[in-house]
């Protein structure tokens, strides 16, 4: 292990890579602790416990994802979670608007210049919503709990509407939005993983100091009586996090091989053999980016009923019902993960290049003409392949859930040991590891071509 981390910190270009990766993830860290001027953070964390019961719902996920600054009501408080939604909504008109589709296909470049730029601008357009929303919230208990606002900025108002208070909000929180985009924009770019998912998965560790200090204050280590967590209870939430973490590691790296061979050629004067390989269809193609958009579909949808609606009303019982641990959330959730699969899967996944590509180079499958059979074929064997693939990614992501209910363990704690933000961070895990892999072959390669070259001098 030291050896490997000598090895990656010894190639120049990488070690700046991460280097620079880690300087801005640093800076994510730092915005968390920045808090919206105007608010008061230590009374904010408290009305938020208070307004999540104590327990685990979609605004303790959010909360998670952003790293504590949710409840804090920091500059980072919204995270990254606005960029996610409008990558779905991007990629749901791509899928549904044709035009799009045959510009994206015909000029990829230009595409994706232009679907980068539309994703920016509908971010913007989310922060706004949300952060109005937010800024509509923190009114709405300051009303209830006085102190959460500094009085000054709600004394600012033109027809009752404490307008200088929502500007302040807007703005903090949508720039800080902006910058955490720009963030991952530029660690994706520069640095080593995917920026986004970093940034995400660093907001999971930030909380796990915290989840083992309660976990040991649940274990009661101190008196003779029984803690609310037993030491079994703990074994079996270890092995479970032992689960988890190698079926999820099964799943993303798991493939379907597909045979292929090569019809002979004549090259030259010389005739070279067939040759055979394989096409590796991926069990799970989308990775952890179905749980990621899942979650952040369920937190946007129970957010506008907790700051919109009113108490006992319809919207707010709705977004009671998407707590995590209910059988609605959870029936919700494994459905979205096997659309999102299957969407996300279907946008990336080009049978039709493939089959081009293998007619082009005289390649096919046995017993599989080449051109559109070859095409139905890799589809069929890719749904498949996709069904087996999400719904076991399914069933990981609420194993804890269940596992948490059937022993009576505390919710908070059995999400620490597994489900979304376990799948999260080992998917992150392994993306980041395969990259920098990818940087070690290819330094390792070109040393190997220039001890050549000197050699042949």
């Amino acid at each position: 292990m030291i050896d490997a981390i000598r090895r990656v910190f010894s190639i120049p270009e990488l070690r700046t890579k991460i280097y620079y990766t880690i300087a801005l993830l640093v800076v994510c860290r730092i915005g968390a602790y920045i808090s919206v001027p105007g608010i008061n953070a230590d009374v904010a964390i408290n009305l938020f416990k208070y307004a999540t019961g104590g327990g685990q719902n979609l605004f303790q996920l959010v909360d998670i994802f952003s790293g504590g600054a949710f409840a804090k009501m920091t500059v980072f408080a919204l995270g990254v979670m606005p960029y996610i939604q409008a990558s779905i909504i991007l990629q749901l008109l791509v899928a549904l608007i044709p035009s799009l589709q045959r510009e994206i296909r015909e000029s990829p470049d230009q595409g994706r210049r232009k679907l980068s730029k539309w994703t920016r601008l509908a971010t913007l357009v989310m922060a706004l919503f949300q952060s109005a929303l937010f800024a509509k919230f923190a009114l709405k208990m300051n009303a209830s709990s006085p102190g959460i606002v500094v009085s000054q900025l709600m004394d600012v108002q033109i027809f009752g509407f404490s307008w200088l208070f929502y500007l302040t909000v807007m703005v903090t929180m949508t720039v800080g939005t902006l910058v955490l985009m720009w963030i991952g924009e530029q660690i994706t770019e520069k640095g080593v993983g995917n920026g986004i998912s970093l940034i995400i998965s660093l907001g999971i560790l930030s909380s796990l100091p915290s989840m083992i200090g309660s976990i040991i204050q649940q274990l009661n280590l101190g008196s003779q009586e029984i803690g609310q967590i037993t030491f079994s209870t703990l074994i079996v939430l270890c092995l479970l996090f032992i689960l988890i973490a190698v079926g999820t590691i099964l799943i993303i790296q798991g493939q379907r091989r597909i045979p292929l061979q090569y019809a002979r050629r004549i090259v030259g004067r010389h005739e070279t053999q067939g040759g055979s390989s394989y096409i590796p269809l991926k069990v799970n193609y989308a990775g952890v980016i179905p749980v990621i958009f899942a979650s952040s579909f369920l937190m946007f949808t129970a957010s506008i009923g907790q700051f919109l609606g009113k108490s006992g009303s319809w919207m707010v019982q709705f977004s009671n019902y998407l707590s995590p641990g209910s059988w609605v959330y959870m029936t919700i959730y494994v459905l979205l993960i096997l659309f999102f699969t299957y969407f996300w899967t279907s946008t990336q996944f080009k049978p039709e290049q493939i089959a081009s590509d293998m007619k082009k180079n005289g390649a096919f499958i046995p017993g599989i003409r080449q051109g559109k059979p070859t095409q139905d074929f890799l589809e069929a064997t890719m749904s498949r392949v996709t069904l087996i693939g999400a719904v076991f990614l399914a069933i990981i992501a609420i194993l804890p859930t269940i596992v948490g209910r059937v022993m009576e363990v505390d919710a908070n704690i059995s999400q620490f040991f597994g489900g979304t933000s376990l799948l999260i961070l080992v998917g992150v895990i392994l993306d980041t590891t395969k990259q920098i892999e990818s940087h070690l072959l290819m330094k390792r390669y070109e040393g190997f071509m220039t001890r050549g070259r000197f050699r042949g001098r």
